[in-house]
């Protein structure tokens, strides 16, 4: 690891405990609650799934009424079926393949072709430019690194075996922004030409390209897919729409492995939930009663400092105060000498605790402190009094 990670490492770290851990018991708290979103998403996705019948082409028409298309929207069904043209239900022979694609690469038939370019940058620290570390983190690069084109045709879904039998459902993509179930026909990497301005790129620190990732990705027909959505009859033929509610819509999974997969991410959605929130809630409170507890010692303090100024204002202690009588030094026993100087009369006791070890130029010397405890319990010192002898 460079030195520039370990210094964003270590500003990431201070900013996480600062305030005794309340910025790390923050994020986790958000991030518990997003967890708890996200269980909430995937337990009604999970819920709509296991309601929505499983069927083939062909039972839609038990299914799906008229009914139903009229009364409401549609119905929420999942159809397997066979990716077929829409022109070779239609019958018409003129029409025959005038509706599908044809990759240039590998030749096949297929519904629907995404083209993906992706640019392969390599960054180079560079003798006069910055470390990019905290740029990447918090300025978004404006170049785009990625380009990707799609192309659909209309299709349907037949069921294996009886086609050319009338039986299908039209897949309608209009507003669609789910994932398609592709398969990828090709994949290469290309090296890209330097420019003049590379170098200059490289000097000062900025990502430049290395090299091009061409895919292609398509929708072959005959492929046996899923289809998770609203089911309606239109003309007399049925139509099934992408669902906003749920995140499928194409897919290759059947209804079971569907389930088994959002019942597994619930799952852990919801410990990860529990385990965040207990947390966050652990160290919300631990820097909760830190910093209340600082809070009280920095009250006291300031209460005690206002009430020591304002007995030194009454007494007059915060005068020049004359040096003590040579009588203090002369022929004092040691059980009564000063603690602190070893040389005076004890003659000051501190008050509220009463203590008599000090004299009485030590005793003021030690009010003058910021935090002035007796030398002997280490109390908080709020006056003194001289005590004399009769």
């Amino acid at each position: 690891m460079s030195s520039d990670d370990r210094a964003v490492l270590s500003l990431l770290s201070d900013i996480a405990f600062s305030f005794d851990g309340a910025v790390l018991g923050a994020a986790l708290a958000y991030a518990a609650v997003r967890s708890v979103l996200k269980y909430a998403f995937t337990s009604a996705v999970l819920c709509k799934l296991r309601k929505a019948p499983y069927v083939r082409v062909s039972d839609l028409r038990s299914i799906v009424t008229v009914d139903d298309s009229e009364n409401s929207k549609g119905k929420l069904v999942i159809v397997r079926g066979i990716v077929e043209e829409k022109s070779v239900i239609g019958g018409n022979s003129k029409s025959l393949g005038t509706n599908v694609f044809v990759s240039q690469e590998s030749g096949d038939r297929a519904v629907a072709i995404q083209r993906t370019l992706t640019y392969i940058y390599h960054e180079w620290r560079g003798c006069l430019g910055l470390a990019s570390d905290l740029r990447d983190i918090f300025v978004r690069s404006g170049r785009k690194q990625k380009s990707t084109s799609l192309k659909t045709a209309p299709f349907v879904l037949v069921e294996g075996g009886q086609w050319p039998e009338p039986n299908s459902v039209f897949v309608n993509m209009d507003g669609s922004k789910h994932p398609l179930p592709l398969i990828t026909v090709y994949h290469k990497l290309q090296p890209v030409d330097y420019s003049p301005c590379t170098f200059l790129q490289a000097l000062f620190g900025y990502k430049y390209p290395v090299g091009l990732l061409d895919e292609e990705q398509i929708l072959p027909l005959g492929k046996d897919i899923t289809a998770v959505g609203v089911c309606s009859l239109k003309n007399g033929n049925f139509e099934i729409k992408s669902c906003k509610d749920l995140p499928y819509f194409l897919s290759d999974k059947t209804k079971d492995q569907m389930v088994l997969e959002f019942t597994f991410d619930s799952t852990i959605m919801l410990l990860g939930g529990f385990i965040l929130g207990t947390l966050s809630i652990g160290i919300l409170g631990y820097a909760a009663v830190r910093n209340w507890n600082r809070w009280k010692e920095w009250k006291r303090r300031r209460q005690l400092q206002q009430l020591r100024l304002a007995n030194n204002s009454a007494s007059g202690d915060l005068n020049f105060q004359s040096p003590p009588d040579e009588e203090e030094t002369e022929d004092v026993p040691d059980g009564q000498l000063c603690v602190i100087c070893l040389m005076r009369r004890r003659q000051s006791a501190f008050i509220p605790c009463g203590h008599l070890v000090c004299c009485q130029y030590c005793a003021l010397e030690l009010r003058r402190e910021v935090s002035p405890r007796c030398p002997v319990c280490r109390q908080d010192i709020l006056n003194s009094m001289r005590i004399c002898d009769s």
